[in-house]
C-alpha cells in the first residue's frame, strides 16, 4: 500500500500538486465562509433575540415557526453544501493517507450531511404546516410550490442515489478483490453525479436565496380589513439593504464554489494513480 501511495504522487507532477494545493485551499475558505456567513446571517437578521436562533416545533406562536425556517435554512447548508463539499475534497485532495483511508473520510463526511439534510427538510415541511399570521391564527403555506422546493426534492433524490452508489460500490471493494474493473467504470459515473448533485444543491440553495430575498426584504402593510399585506415586493432587497448585499455575498460564495469544485474533481491532472 505504502508503495502505491509514492507511486499516486509521482504520477502527479510539481504543478499539479501546488495547483491542487492552493485550490483546496481556496475551497476550503468558501466552504467554511459560507457556512459561518449562513448562521451569521440568521442570528443577525433573522433573530429576534429571544431564546435560541432555531426551533424544531412552530407550536409556540409565529416566532418559532420563523425560527423552524432558520433551522432549515442552516441545516441544508451544512449537509448539502458544506458536509458534501468536505466530502469531494477529503476524496480527491487527502493523499497522506491509504486510499481505502480517504474513501473511509469521503463516506463519513456524507453520513454526517444525511440526517442535517433530513432534518432540515422535516423543518421546512413543519414551517409551511404550522405556519402562523401575525395574531396567532394558523395560515398554512402549500408544499412544492416554488421552484426551489422542486430544485431540492430533485437534489435530495439524486444525492439518496449516489450515496446508495457509493456505498454498493465500496462493499464491492471489501467483498470482490477481482472486481477492479468493475469499480474502474463506476468510479467516472460515481464522480459525474456526484458533482452534478453538488451544483444542483448550490442551485437549488440560490434560488432559496432568491426566493428569500423577494420574500423577507418585501415592506409590509395592512389592507382595509386589517390583514397584513405585501406592499412593496422585494423594496428592500431592491433598494440594496444591508441584509440584501449579505444575501448576495453569500450567494456569490456559492457560485464561485460552482466553479473550485468541478475544476478539483475534473481535472485529469489531480486524480490518484
Amino acid at each position: 500500500m505504502h508503495s502505491n501511495r509514492v507511486e499516486d504522487d509521482q504520477k502527479m507532477s510539481g504543478g499539479s500538486r501546488c495547483c491542487l494545493g492552493l485550490l483546496a485551499f481556496v475551497a476550503q475558505i468558501l466552504l467554511h465562509g459560507v457556512l459561518a456567513l449562513t448562521l451569521y446571517w440568521v442570528i443577525q437578521y433573522r433573530w429576534d433575540g429571544e431564546g435560541l436562533p432555531f426551533a424544531w416545533s412552530g407550536e409556540g406562536g409565529k416566532d418559532d415557526s420563523e425560527k423552524l425556517w432558520n433551522l432549515h435554512s442552516v441545516l441544508m447548508v451544512t449537509g448539502f453544501i458544506y458536509c458534501m463539499g468536505q466530502a469531494m475534497l477529503v476524496y480527491r485532495s487527502c493523499r497522506c493517507c491509504r486510499h481505502i483511508c480517504s474513501k473511509l473520510l469521503h463516506t463519513v463526511f456524507h453520513m454526517l450531511g444525511i440526517p442535517c439534510i433530513g432534518l432540515g427538510f422535516l423543518a421546512i415541511w413543519n414551517y409551511h404546516s404550522l405556519r402562523k399570521d401575525r395574531s396567532g391564527n394558523p395560515a398554512p403555506l402549500p408544499h412544492f410550490y416554488s421552484l426551489h422546493s422542486w430544485l431540492g426534492l430533485i437534489t435530495m433524490g439524486l444525492a439518496l442515489l449516489q450515496f446508495l452508489f457509493g456505498v454498493f460500490s465500496f462493499l464491492l471493494l471489501l467483498c470482490c478483490k477481482s472486481s477492479s474493473r468493475v469499480r474502474s467504470a463506476m468510479v467516472p459515473i460515481h464522480s459525474t453525479v456526484g458533482t452534478t448533485t453538488f451544483i444542483l444543491a448550490i442551485t437549488t440553495a440560490i434560488a432559496g436565496i432568491t426566493e428569500t430575498a423577494f420574500y423577507k426584504l418585501s415592506s409590509n402593510g395592512e389592507d382595509s380589513a386589517g390583514q397584513l399585506v405585501i406592499t412593496g415586493l422585494g423594496e428592500k432587497y431592491i433598494k440594496m439593504s444591508e441584509e440584501a448585499i449579505f444575501l448576495n455575498t453569500i450567494g456569490v460564495i456559492l457560485i464561485a464554489l460552482a466553479v473550485v469544485m468541478p475544476v478539483i474533481i475534473g481535472c485529469g491532472g489531480f486524480r490518484r494513480g
